[in-house]
Order: structure tokens, then C-alpha cells, then sequence
């Protein structure tokens, strides 16, 4: 029998968190954060990290578990979330893996396999030189010529992205949008439950300028000052993240204050749409939009619930609908 696998997603800010540690608590879960930022220690504000008075006696994996100078990319991801899967299961219990990164979580369903993936020092060396020398949009069109697929889907400032996708293409001699999308026939080695939470776009964006506010107001500013006087800096993939290098840079006197929280706004609410964008080219996902259940987490509970009995794919069922 596929070991049982829940996953909760949706764009930032849908409200994840909260329904999270009500569904772990009724079907003896635990958590697996699929969030690139959240693995990170001292990135908290900005990364909306649950903090552990949240998560009211429930286990979390994948958060405060590296340094912010650390390499953090899909391979690891993978690599570490299999691990605590294999912890949770051992325990006799359901994995529930949560978090808004799309490619994160594919990896796990499909248990996409990497190793024609292996990252190329010397050449990823020099295309990050020529990023900064000619610009993001040099190294796009690069892309353009080798994979035009992949240049459509890859926004040219994703610069992480584009040269990972320059670097298969170099070592394989074939587009990485060829390789995606035969790991994307792969059946999941699971008996999966794919949950995608949703609300109105024009919510979720007023939700987004909110939680930045807020974020603003919680300290995020100094968040970002403690981790520069720690040496940490924007050429660093954690300090990539939406909310710090804004502020880094209006801490290097390059923009205002106000224009920094602007960017965060307008950047937030474009990756939710990409967000929602990909999860709508996901296979076998159960969409849940908040607004069909009154925008009530025990309504959502309960249909999620009465989902799970349905498919008859969690261990001897210990919750009551």
C-alpha cells in the first residue's frame, strides 16, 4: 500500500498556517514546511514563519534548520523532507507538507528525480558573472536561444532560476522544459491528498498589504539591519527572498522607505498570482475556495476532512467528521 500524503498549499497569504495545525490535530499529523525561506534561522518577520506558540504542540519540520549563508535549492528541499517524512511515518504518523513553493512540493508528489540535475560549479560561476556584468536580461535571452519553453515560463529576474536552467542545458544537451515535463508523468509514489486554498483575488491582495504592514510594524526593518551587521548580503539566495532585499536596499540609501514596503506589495501579490498560476497546471489537486465556506476554517476543516474518508488514504482514520 502508498504511504499516506497530505498536502495543504496555496498562494501567500490564503490563511495556510492556521488550517494547518487544525487538520495535523484531527488526523495525528505533523508538518513539513515547503517554504524556501522559512528553513532559515533569524528570518522570521519576513518569511511569516510560524513561531513555535503557534503551532500549539504540533511538529514542524524544515524551519530554523540553516544558517541564512547556506545553500538551500529543490535538491536539498527533497532531500530533507524526505528524511522527515520518514521520521514522521515512523511514528505512525501522517505527513502534511504546507507551504506555497509549487516546485517544492512537485518534487515530493512526483518524487522528481535530480540526478541529471547535479549543480556545475565552474559554469554556474560564470553565468552569475555574466548576470552581474551584462544584466539579467542578457542571461534570459541566452535562455531564449537554448530553451525557449523554460524562457517563457522563467521571469528574466529569477536569475537563480535562469541559470539553473542554462546549467542542465549545458550538461545534458537538452532543455530542462523536456525534463520537466517527463517527471511530471510520474505517477506519486503516494496516496495523495493535494489541497490547494484559495480566496478572490482582490482579498488576497488587500490580505497581502496587510500582512506587509504588519510585517513593517512587527520589526522588519530591524530584522533586516541585525542580519546585515551579521555580514549576511543580498548576494546571498536566502537575502534574495520578498521583503529583505527590499529593505536592503533601502538600507544601502538606494531607495526610500516607502518605495522599499511599495515593492514589496506590488512583488507580493505578483507571486501570488504565479502562485495560483501554477497550481492551476497541477494534475489531481482539490481546490479550496474559502469564500464557498463562508470563509470558515471549520466549514474548510470538515470538507477536508470528509475528503480524506473518501479517498481512504490515511492511516486507521482517528478523527470524526
Amino acid at each position: 500500500m502508498k504511504k499516506p500524503l497530505i498536502v495543504l498549499t496555496g498562494p501567500t497569504a490564503v490563511g495556510k498556517t492556521k488550517l494547518s495545525i487544525l487538520l495535523a490535530q484531527k488526523i495525528n499529523g505533523e508538518i513539513i514546511s515547503a517554504d524556501s525561506m522559512q528553513v532559515y534561522k533569524h528570518m522570521d518577520i519576513g518569511s511569516a514563519k510560524i513561531m513555535p506558540l503557534e503551532m500549539q504542540g504540533i511538529t514542524h519540520y524544515l524551519i530554523d534548520e540553516l544558517m541564512p549563508d547556506e545553500a538551500f535549492h529543490i535538491v536539498r528541499f527533497q532531500q530533507m523532507a524526505k528524511t522527515a517524512m520518514e521520521q514522521i511515518y515512523a511514528k505512525g504518523k501522517i505527513p502534511i507538507l504546507v507551504g506555497g513553493t509549487g516546485f517544492y512540493i512537485q518534487a515530493i508528489t512526483r518524487d522528481i528525480d535530480f540526478t541529471q540535475a547535479e549543480q556545475e560549479g565552474a559554469y554556474r560561476i560564470e553565468l552569475e558573472a555574466l548576470a552581474k556584468e551584462k544584466g539579467p536580461a542578457f542571461l534570459h535571452s541566452m535562455l531564449r536561444e537554448a530553451d525557449p519553453v523554460s524562457a517563457e515560463e522563467i521571469h528574466e529576474n529569477n536569475v537563480k532560476r535562469v541559470i539553473r536552467a542554462l546549467e542542465f542545458y549545458h550538461q545534458n544537451r537538452y532543455p530542462i522544459s523536456e525534463h520537466n515535463q517527463e517527471q511530471k508523468q510520474r505517477v506519486s509514489p503516494y496516496a495523495l491528498a493535494y489541497f490547494v486554498l484559495n480566496a478572490p483575488r482582490e482579498l488576497l491582495y488587500q490580505r497581502i498589504d496587510v500582512r506587509v504592514d504588519e510585517m513593517i510594524q512587527n520589526g522588519l526593518l530591524e530584522e533586516v539591519t541585525k542580519l546585515k551587521d551579521m555580514g549576511y548580503h543580498r548576494n546571498m539566495v536566502s537575502m534574495q527572498g520578498l521583503g529583505y532585499k527590499e529593505i536592503l536596499s533601502y538600507l544601502d540609501g538606494e531607495i526610500s522607505l516607502d518605495e522599499a514596503i511599495r515593492i514589496i506589495k506590488r512583488d507580493t501579490r505578483h507571486f501570488a498570482k504565479r502562485q495560483i498560476t501554477w497550481f492551476k497546471r497541477e494534475e489531481g489537486v482539490i481546490w479550496v475556495n474559502k469564500e464557498q465556506f463562508a470563509f470558515d476554517d471549520d466549514q474548510i476543516l470538515q470538507y477536508m476532512l470528509a475528503q480524506l474518508k473518501e479517498k481512504d488514504i490515511v492511516f486507521p482514520l482517528k478523527f470524526e467528521i
